[in-house]
């Protein structure tokens, strides 16, 4: 089991240790749940009254929060506790499962893939032909990777992951379990005889850059056309859709739920919130904010927030709401 001092957790997260601690925190754990031996987080003042009931033996502690431990109990104080939080949960992350052999015997690999060095595959995944796998890629069980598929150094695909043909992966990406990369695109027409509908034929790849990040069950569509691409530093949540031919620009991030229809393009640091859906071919520009539950249909300008169903600028549609309640009140 890791454990850390007090002293050592302050210099970790470069805090200001007051109070005194002496023994070794064993885990981070909630204010409520925290027991001795733990340390816990106050990012926030309302979260100072439940600091008397909690038994944990340390807290990471917003600079500004006027409060002092009790005795044999210590604060570190942080200018910022989001990220001192993340340092910490880094330190105490358990060690990955483990691989008993480098490569499972049971994994079907062509005889054209070709292997970097420390990549380790899992049992009954499938690599199919001319697959390149770059350093130190890491794919659990029951993973199947299509032919022409290119992946870079340390991705780690998680279980039950399908990444289709002519897929072209970043580095230090995650996918977690059963991420579905390339499938075709949701397209169809009305046949000329109008007895049934025509399948568009989706001839695209799925391009994604490094270091992004893609939850459970999300669905990232290949292009029409050329590509869908995802940018550096996206983190996608769970249970996510992201439509054909859709760009999304850097460090973009869209919360569980969410989905882009076809050919939506997201600037850089564009944050979707959780449920809402943006029709296709709409751009929300840089830096852009869509509320949780909205639902975009037209293009979005850069910094702008926007939420409601139809949305809107979040100012006018706060309006709105305020108005209609005062008209369900008379």
């Amino acid at each position: 089991m890791k454990s850390f001092s007090v002293e050592e957790i302050s210099s970790l997260v470069n805090g200001e240790l007051i109070g005194t601690c002496t023994e070794k925190i064993f885990a981070p754990e909630q204010i409520e749940k925290a027991d001795k031996g733990q340390i816990t987080f106050i990012g926030n003042s309302k979260y100072t009254r439940l600091w008397q009931k909690s038994n944990a033996s340390a807290a990471i502690v917003f600079e500004s929060i006027k409060i002092l431990p009790e005795e044999g109990k210590a604060f570190i104080k942080v200018k910022n506790p989001d990220l001192a939080m993340a340092i910490l949960l880094e330190a105490f992350e358990p060690e990955s499962p483990y691989f008993e052999t480098d490569v499972h015997p049971t994994a079907v690999i062509d005889k054209t893939v070709k292997l970097g060095k420390g990549c380790k595959i899992g049992a009954n995944t499938y690599l199919g032909k001319n697959v390149v796998l770059a350093d130190n890629v890491t794919i659990y069980s029951n993973v199947s990777i299509f032919d022409d598929t290119v992946i870079g150094n340390n991705t780690t695909i998680w279980s039950g992951t399908v990444i289709r043909e002519r897929s072209v992966i970043g580095s230090y990406c995650i996918f977690h379990n059963n991420v579905s990369i390339g499938a075709d695109g949701f397209g169809y027409r009305p046949s000329d005889d109008g007895r049934g509908l025509v399948k568009i034929i989706h001839i695209g790849n799925v391009v994604i850059g490094n270091a992004v990040e893609i939850g459970a069950n999300s669905c990232v569509d290949r292009g029409k056309f050329s590509s869908t691409i995802l940018g550096d530093g996206c983190k996608i949540d769970n249970l996510v859709q992201i439509g054909h031919n859709c760009v999304l620009g850097k460090c973009c991030i869209m919360a569980g739920s969410s989905g882009l229809a076809g050919s939506v393009t997201l600037g850089d640091g564009v944050i979707i919130g959780g449920s809402a859906s943006i029709k296709d071919h709409v751009t929300i520009n840089s830096g852009a904010k869509v509320g949780a539950g909205s639902g975009v249909i037209a293009d979005v300008a850069a910094g702008k927030t926007v939420l409601g169903y139809p949305a809107c600028d979040s100012r006018e549609k706060m309006k709105q709401w305020v108005a209609l309640r005062k008209i369900a009140r008379n």
